[in-house]
């Protein structure tokens, strides 16, 4: 029986807490302080510190525009899954010109809303089609704040294997491959195919091989993160490594692709997911299932980020335009690692801090400690997680030295 309530129909709903990477950018939004730095946000920054346009993103822009204006492309709906050139495009980004599936016509690919809804997608379908097995997932510790919650609210059970050796600042393979080794046959595990994030460490090219035998030997079911190819390293084809090597060794598997990141599409929310299958016949099958899977969900993806992904990948002088600009915002984030790295060493800061530049991409796990993290918030108005995690993006020639200092006092003062 309904009872009504003095406080009305939502009186039983508490305020949820904070999201912690989002509400490091409300907490700086909020500061007044002049020379404030926001080291939160997972977002690329010029060296003023402002939100950067890829010129080829303006470029790919124009084109549509002009498409638009003579009536050449509409605001219809999109289908399900996305366009079909979308498709093309994205799976020769990701698995390479030469990719057996694909030319085996194998692949079931569907565009999603970026990342996170890529990952969601494929959480929903595995806890409908797959083996109760597969409703077990790994995931790495640490690993982005958002991958827990997207799988379990898909229904799946999460575990996690060892990730980050908190003694070298670096992987702890030894002990990876010991929990995944406990993992039963057929469990789903959670693989960032580059720049791992927050930590920014990753495997080996021998290491992967390493993990490739042991998921073909347990029968684990792969599901790949690729949030940073080409952003890493520079190169398109070297951040694909991971993926490439698992595709070639005839696995069936998930990989999610964002182009948020690399190709400075944060808001756009342009994703995909692609499905490697045995056959031709079974990826049909999954396509048509992953089409019923987005259909309740959203409907149907938007297509502006789709339009520009397509013109970019399709064009060969605009692929090659990106390419360039890619390396030139590697090359960038690279460089402030070596000025963080040399900064603290020539001060003679507390600890080692070789780690900086081992590390790859657009974070780097520091190692600070929470009361550290707090300090330099609270006194310095310097943003970050508690974890440590930066995003080296915020940080430029103008507020570097700044930050080495700042980060000099918290680590004497919080021994």
């Amino acid at each position: 029986m309904f009872v009504s309530k003095p406080n009305g129909l939502f009186a039983d709903v508490v305020e949820a807490p904070p999201d912690p990477i989002l509400n490091t950018t409300t907490l700086f939004k909020k500061d007044t302080f002049k020379d404030k730095i926001n080291l939160g946000v997972g977002a690329y920054r010029t060296e003023e510190g402002k939100p950067y346009i890829l010129p080829v993103v303006k470029q790919a822009e124009k084109q549509l525009y002009n498409e638009i204006y003579y009536d050449q492309i509409d605001k219809e709906y999109s289908t399900i899954d996305g366009p079909p050139l979308l498709k093309t495009v994205t799976q020769k980004l990701v698995f390479g010109e030469k990719c057996k599936a694909i030319a085996d016509e194998r692949v079931a690919s569907v565009q999603a809303l970026s990342g996170t809804g890529a990952l969601r997608v494929c959480g929903e379908f595995i806890k409908k089609h797959l083996q109760p097995a597969s409703h077990t997932i790994w995931i790495s510790d640490p690993t982005w704040g958002n991958h827990p919650t997207i799988f379990q609210k898909s229904g799946m059970t999460v575990k996690n294997y060892r990730y980050w050796d908190e003694s070298t600042k670096g992987l702890n393979f030894k002990g990876m491959m010991e929990d995944l080794s406990s993992a039963e046959t057929g469990q789903c595990v959670l693989l960032h195919s580059c720049a791992h994030n927050p930590t920014g460490v990753d495997p080996t090219e021998a290491q992967w091989k390493e993990l490739l035998d042991l998921c073909v030997s347990k029968s684990l079911v792969v599901i790949m993160d690729s949030a940073y190819q080409g952003y890493a390293s520079g190169s398109l084809d070297k951040d694909a490594y991971s993926i490439r090597l698992f595709e070639a060794a005839g696995l069936e598997l998930f990989m999610c692709q964002s182009f948020a990141k690399n190709l400075g599409l944060y808001g756009e929310r342009i994703g995909m997911v692609h499905v490697v299958c045995k056959d031709k016949t079974r990826a049909a099958c999954v396509l048509s299932q992953l089409k019923l899977v987005i259909r309740p969900m959203y409907s149907s993806p938007p297509i502006h980020g789709a339009q520009l992904v397509c013109k970019i990948l399709g064009d060969q002088f605009l692929l090659d335009q990106w390419k360039y600009e890619l390396k030139e915002m590697a090359e960038r984030i690279l460089e402030v690692r070596n000025a963080l790295r040399k900064g603290l060493e020539a001060k003679g800061t507390p600890g080692t801090w070789n780690h900086v530049t081992d590390q790859i991409g657009m974070f780097s796990y520091t190692g600070l400690t929470v009361p550290q993290c707090e300090r330099l918030m609270s006194e310095h108005h310097i943003y970050l997680l508690k974890s440590g995690r930066i995003s080296l993006a915020g940080l430029n020639q103008n507020n570097i030295e700044r930050m080495i200092n700042c980060v000099d006092e918290v680590v004497k003062a919080c021994k």
